[in-house]
């Protein structure tokens, strides 16, 4: 069995070795660019982690874990468009290095580039992948639609919410893993229990994202504390603050909304969650997709050492502070 070490350098390793292309520079060095800034590439690896619970063959899925890292970071490029954000892992987005049409082409080849890697996986189950990845690749634009729509609503309901994590950012996590199941013919049954442990620790993490944005350490997760709550983000702890508040506190939370002082408007929100017991909610909500996680994983008909690295991975996932 390989551990996350093992399985990271190969996924870099992979990446170092593939050539997007070269004319014209202008097209293809933004992608280059992209790919090089790193990360922990968890969704690549995961391909991997899951093709070696059921084989050790894991060299066989790593054009598919390419294809998964090279369209999630066709994804961030877009995103930060669509954000207009001016940094990515602490370096220039690439609309800001070079500019908006270059990267909306670029960010268009890669979602292309994608395709191709996964088609050089040799499985005898590529119309499946195929199908797979494409699916989840319309799911993860509909998640960020999703997301970009909340921005105006006025209501957002937990469902809602939800839905929407699952679709930007879970789905991706759970086809990740059952890819790497399916090319090392694993059971229909197993590859999607694997996708639904996937998919549950995805949620999972979005709600730890949303606990540690107002509750985490700035000097641990190192970012500014409250910018959800700075921005009137509508997360899991704000959305079941609105649907818990009394009236007169109702007030206050809409002026609250409308705070010019960033400080005050921060403080007065927490003190909400606080009075209301939005963070103990949430972490009971976090609690029960990684119950739902695990068992899906305990479903899984391999040995429990044949898991462990799986068990491990997303326990630490639930216990970073970045």
């Amino acid at each position: 069995m390989y551990t996350y070490p093992e399985l990271l350098h190969l996924v870099n390793q992979k990446i170092s070795e593939t050539t997007f292309g070269s004319n014209p520079k202008e097209l293809y060095d933004p992608i280059s660019y992209m790919m090089s800034l790193g990360g922990k590439r968890l969704r690549p690896v995961l391909t991997l982690m899951a093709h070696n619970v059921f084989s050790d063959e894991v060299h066989k899925s790593l054009d598919a874990a390419l294809a998964i890292e090279v369209f999630h970071n066709f994804t961030l490029v877009h995103d930060d468009i669509m954000d207009n954000a001016p940094l990515r892992r602490g370096k220039e987005t690439i609309f800001q290095k070079w500019n908006m049409p270059v990267a909306i082409l670029s960010g268009d080849l890669m979602l292309i580039r994608s395709i191709d890697f996964l088609a050089r996986t040799e499985t005898s189950q590529f119309t499946t992948l195929l199908a797979l990845f494409n699916d989840t690749a319309a799911k993860v634009c509909e998640g960020q639609q999703l997301d970009m729509n909340f921005e105006s609503q006025s209501q957002v309901s937990h469902n809602e919410y939800i839905e929407m994590i699952t679709l930007k950012t879970a789905v991706l996590l759970g086809a990740s893993l059952e890819i790497g199941a399916r090319i090392a013919n694993a059971s229909n049954e197993d590859a999607k229990h694997l996708y639904e442990f996937g998919k549950c620790i995805g949620i999972a993490f979005q709600i730890q994202d949303d606990i540690l944005d107002s509750f985490g350490e700035k000097a641990e997760i190192g970012k500014r504390i409250g910018g959800d709550i700075a921005s009137n983000k509508k997360t899991l702890l704000l959305i079941e603050l609105l649907s818990s508040v009394h009236k007169d506190d109702l007030k206050l939370l809409q002026s609250l909304f409308v705070e010019p002082n960033t400080d005050a408007k921060i403080e007065g929100v927490l003190a909400l969650y606080k009075k209301y017991q939005i963070k103990e909610f949430a972490e009971s909500q976090k609690q029960q997709y990684l119950d739902l996680a695990h068992h899906h994983l305990n479903e899984v008909s391999v040995s429990p050492e044949r898991k462990q690295l799986l068990f491990n991975t997303a326990h630490e996932l639930m216990e970073r502070v970045s």
